[in-house]
């Protein structure tokens, strides 16, 4: 395939040029390659008496990777460096991919030769990595329509095309109202009780603006410190109801709140997704979404959710007596509202344990921090992390390369700092995938994104970006994923790394990383006082990990919470009977949830993990996936208890059996592989502090 490579977004011969690309890059380069896969299609589609992979899937695989690769740019720069400009080429680009993948999946010709080579001589020859992706594809032409008649089909693809519109416009309303959200303090009296660290970024984006005073926006490094540590209860109240009503038609201190409102959006996608369901011949879309995971039904899962409120509600009930009575004896608050509740449970901590978490934050120096998460992954998988050099869309953006025996076997770009035009929250994606033949080997690329504190600037000198320990554990997390992605020793691309693991395992290792967060011999080599130099005292240390359960059963409770309203939205909710989505919202927490929100909360309309991201009948996976987990972890602390080289060991064997092996076994089966028997909650209620 010959492409021209004067357009960045059309050179595939090393690392993307972000410096280079341009929105006017988007629409011709995305053209010219819709234009070469269809040609490759339509070349495939022809009938043969011989199919094979070399003949068939490598060719296909071929041009559809590049279109995915160029297309996984676009969609990066739009989550990270957003502008009206690209945002416009996005989305005018967006139904044409869409389009693209939609007929791909049904085109019937394509899946009539999947199943012809499943059904091959050949196929018994194919390594077992090969024949899952077989059989994965022709798992995904059926959910994909391939089986419809043409009339359904056709309205099967417009389903496609609006639901992709749709979700972009959600994740696109939380951001601008995310964006748009100011709030000016310029009265410094009201910021009793705010770090220095938080207030001094304030003083920075009000300077920014031209203002005078203290300036606060919805990115959660900025507008959470107030709820957690502002002593002005209005103030408290103030960001709260901003943050719980953006995007919504509540949301009236924003400017365009009617543009900006996500709540007719959620009702469009539940609709699409319930009649692509009924399209397919399933009962709901629940039954879709869990096709390609390791639960087989709705009901398994909501039935493991509703056990797990169960075990959870007594912890949970004993959490938030103790924090009704310290809030009403210490802090004089007899009536305890949604915005009191992480300032008062804030207070209860450093009451109880003697620490607050900006002492603890002092100690977590990004360089530090970045260190000792690359001095562990040396340790336990035998790599070695440097730096590295590549163009990049921003200029905190970082490059690393990950070698092992000198060799280059995975990079990645990590993007820690909230901004504007950055899409909230943290994740990983694939910049590309492994995949390899005789003579070359492809190796992985992934994005590491997250929304901390950039450094401050004060009276002209930089200051360190400092971590809260919540936010180190989300470094761990992402990370975690990374590694699964980069690590991977499988070969073909369509079950290498993350690709082809069922979504309800794919935060195993993500989930798996947060733990090493608390041990000590870890973070005595992460941590150093960004005044003194200190490492983290031993003493604060152990008042952490006697901490670390804190309200765990209220956390495991809203947990539960979001992931049953999730899958009971996509399972048994039906619009017609006039039901209204905060209806169902509404009767999930009277069952199950301890704290009820105030009436005004719609924290459903940025809820972009099920609207606007891949988690649709799907959040359980968090649960679910700790579980697997917290059970991996425990067999380090099995191993630890009997030395170095056992520790050494079971790293070796966690490498081996999960990380490497990507997609191409079932993951019940590479849990298996590693812990030797299948998995049990057992861990995971210890780790929780919820069993003895």
């Amino acid at each position: 395939m010959t492409i021209d490579a004067s357009n960045p977004l059309l050179d595939f011969s090393g690392l993307a040029r972000f410096d280079a690309i341009k929105p006017e890059h988007v629409t011709p380069a995305i053209d010219e390659l819709l234009a070469k896969s269809r040609a490759v299609v339509e070349q495939l589609q022809a009938p043969s008496d011989h199919v094979t992979w070399e003949n068939f899937v490598t060719p296909l695989e071929n041009a559809t990777e590049l279109l995915g690769r160029a297309w996984g740019i676009v969609s990066h720069l739009n989550n990270v460096v957003d502008t009206p400009e690209l945002r416009a080429t996005f989305n005018e680009n967006q139904p044409k991919v869409t389009e693209f993948w939609t007929a791909l999946a049904q085109n019937e010709a394509l899946f009539d030769k999947y199943k012809a080579l499943r059904a091959s001589p050949g196929f018994a020859t194919l390594s077992a990595a090969r024949q899952r992706i077989v059989d994965n594809a022709i798992r995904d032409f059926r959910t994909g329509g391939a089986e419809l008649p043409a009339d359904k089909k056709e309205r099967f693809a417009a389903i496609q095309e609006e639901h992709a519109a749709v979700s972009t416009r959600f994740s696109e309303n939380v951001l601008d109202a995310t964006n748009d959200y100011k709030l000016l303090v310029t009265d410094e009296a009201d910021l009793a009780g705010l770090p220095d660290d938080v207030k001094a970024a304030a003083r920075a984006a009000a300077e920014k603006d031209g203002k005078q005073g203290w300036q606060f926006s919805l990115h959660f490094p900025s507008y959470f410190p107030i709820l957690q540590f502002a002593h002005k209860r209005e103030l408290r109240e103030t960001v709260y109801r901003a943050n719980a009503t953006k995007a919504s038609e509540q949301g009236d201190v924003f400017s365009k709140k009617d543009e900006w409102d996500n709540t007719q959006n959620i009702v469009t996608l539940l609709r699409l997704r319930d009649e692509e369901a009924k399209l397919l011949g399933y009962n709901n879309f629940a039954e879709v979404s869990l096709v390609p995971k390791m639960a087989k039904s709705p009901d398994e899962v909501v039935n493991f959710l509703e056990d797990l409120a169960k075990r959870a509600r007594p912890f949970a009930e004993k959490d938030l007596e103790e924090l009704r009575q310290f809030a009403k004896a210490e802090l004089g608050l007899d009536e305890l509202k949604a915005w009191d509740i992480p300032y008062a449970s804030e207070k209860l901590q450093e009451r109880r344990y003697a620490f607050s978490a900006q002492e603890v934050k002092q100690y977590f120096p990004e360089h530090k921090v970045v260190d000792g998460l690359f001095r562990l992954i040396q340790n336990l998988f035998t790599v070695e992390i440097k730096p590295d050099d590549a163009p990049v869309w921003h200029k905190d953006v970082r490059f690393f390369r990950i070698e092992r025996d000198g060799k280059l076997i995975g990079q990645f770009y990590l993007d820690l700092y909230a901004r504007a035009g950055k899409s909230g929250g943290a994740w990983m994606d694939d910049a590309r995938g492994r995949r390899a033949d005789k003579q070359t080997v492809q190796t992985p690329i992934a994005y590491l994104t997250c929304n901390f504190t950039e450094p401050a600037v004060v009276d002209g000198k930089a200051q360190p970006s400092l971590f809260t320990h919540d936010e180190v554990i989300t470094l761990f997390h992402e990370f975690g994923h990374g590694l699964h992605h980069m690590l991977t020793a499988v070969d073909e691309l369509g079950v290498s790394g993350i690709s082809g693991v069922e979504w309800d395992a794919v935060e195993l290792p993500s989930q798996f990383m947060e733990n090493f967060c608390w041990e000590w011999e870890v973070l005595e080599h992460m941590t150093a006082h960004a005044v003194t130099g200190e490492p983290l005292p031993r003493a604060l240390y152990d008042k952490m990990l006697a901490a670390k359960n804190f309200q765990s059963g209220l956390q495991t409770l809203r947990q539960v919470e979001f992931s049953l309203l999730d899958m009971h939205l996509h399972y048994d909710y039906d619009a017609s009977t006039g039901k209204t989505v905060q209806q169902l919202i509404d009767e999930v927490r009277a069952k199950f949830a301890l704290i009820i929100p105030p009436a005004f909360n719609r924290f459903q309309n940025s809820f972009g993990h099920i609207f606007a991201g891949g988690y649709a009948a799907g959040y359980y996976s968090y649960k679910w996936a700790e579980v697997l987990s917290a059970d991996a972890y425990a067999a380090f602390e099995e191993a630890k208890a009997l030395g170095p080289s056992a520790t050494t060991e079971t790293g070796k064997r966690y490498l081996r059996e999960i990380l490497s092996v990507g997609g191409s076994r079932p993951a019940l089966e590479s849990f298996t592989a590693f812990r030797g028997r299948e998995p049990s909650i057992d861990a995971l209620l210890r780790h929780s502090g919820m069993a003895a």
